[in-house]
């Protein structure tokens, strides 16, 4: 099937409608009218190949809502018409101990939604700026969400698990202080996972304007970071702190915060390397850096669960398929609060 699509031919072009073939749905696969798609900075980083081993043509996009159009004979966990996700894979290998134990995001096989291997033409998966997308069942998740809120869901599939299986992982709650680096994408829904999840929750920013925002995502406290006597204060306080920033930085200043066995987890990813911190910011108090990647699709489904449970969706601005790559533009401005979403019904314009 023949559907409309944006993406880009090269790195150094601009996105551009295209016309792109979905696979018929098999006997497992769910076949996705795509309503809307969130935009992620990986989609920037993979389009112009600023990250290694693009594949042309490139359609980006792994923040995906809609609802089922068709199933395959033996798909037994979605219907037609059911509200849906797809986030960052579409497939794995599924016997490896990382599949075993959920986390097919670890798998060294894993798919991803675009860029990754399939027998699909064009021999790699286009994502989701696209009217259509067909994913085997196990990749396909429940939105649990009412349906007006279905466009500010598409960035939990990304932005939300992100932050989400972190928080989880390393226990954020009731008792625990979690630090948030960074207030865009990332660490809006980091903010707003943390605070739901019980934790007092402290918030960093390069910018003073961002503190107002910063409360009202949720942050008891709000810390500018560029300000030493701030940080100072925060010396020794911290149990976790996710660090969103996907630019180098230094991370010694955020170490510094963590109380004896905190971690400082990284999901942003800077196309090059963070300057080395010091051991012994690390060894004299059992300090952890770790770094963390999406979910697996149990943990992904818990998330959407969760968020619909506690009413929380990402905070968005809606722009037309023909806006992205201005949208781009203005990502990279950080102009954005906090979350592209593509609607999908103007790609037939």
């Amino acid at each position: 099937m023949t559907v409309k699509a944006y993406g880009a031919h090269a790195a150094d072009k601009p996105l551009e409608p295209l016309d792109i073939t979905r696979r018929a749905p098999g006997a497992h696969d769910v076949q996705i009218d795509i309503a809307f798609c969130g935009v992620c900075h990986s989609d920037l980083h993979t389009v112009r190949a600023e990250w290694a081993g693009t594949q042309f043509p490139c359609v980006p996009g792994h923040e995906i809502v809609g609802r089922v159009s068709a199933v395959g004979g033996h798909v037994t966990t979605h219907k037609v018409g059911d509200l849906v996700g797809v986030g960052c894979m579409v497939d794995s290998c599924q016997h490896c101990a990382d599949c075993g134990d959920g986390l097919e995001n670890y798998c060294d096989n894993m798919v991803g939604t675009y860029n990754g291997p399939t027998a699909d033409a064009p021999g790699h998966t286009l994502g989701g700026y696209s009217q259509q997308i067909v994913v085997h069942e196990r990749f396909v998740l429940r939105v649990g969400h009412q349906e007006q809120h279905l466009a500010a869901v598409a960035p939990l599939l990304c932005a939300g698990i992100t932050t989400y299986s972190p928080l989880r992982h390393w226990g954020a709650g009731p008792g625990k202080t979690v630090g948030v680096v960074g207030i865009g994408g990332l660490g809006h829904m980091g903010i707003k996972l943390a605070r739901a999840m019980g934790a007092h929750v402290v918030a960093f920013t390069t910018s003073e304007s961002k503190r107002a925002d910063a409360h009202a995502l949720g942050a008891h406290e709000v810390v500018v970071s560029k300000d030493p006597a701030a940080m100072a204060a925060k010396t020794k306080s911290l149990d976790l702190i996710v660090d969103t920033v996907a630019a180098p930085h230094d991370l010694d200043a955020f170490l510094n915060l963590l109380k004896r066995d905190g971690t400082l987890v990284l999901v942003g990813a800077p196309a090059t390397p963070h300057p080395s911190p010091q051991v012994f910011n690390l060894i004299t108090k059992r300090r952890s850096i770790a770094g963390s990647m999406i979910g697996g699709i149990p943990e992904t489904q818990e998330m959407l669960d969760f968020c619909a449970e506690h009413g929380i969706v990402a905070d968005i601005e809606m722009i037309r398929a023909d806006e992205i790559n201005e949208a781009y533009e203005r990502m990279l401005k950080g102009d954005v609060k906090y979350r592209f979403v593509i609607d999908s019904a103007t790609l037939a314009a």
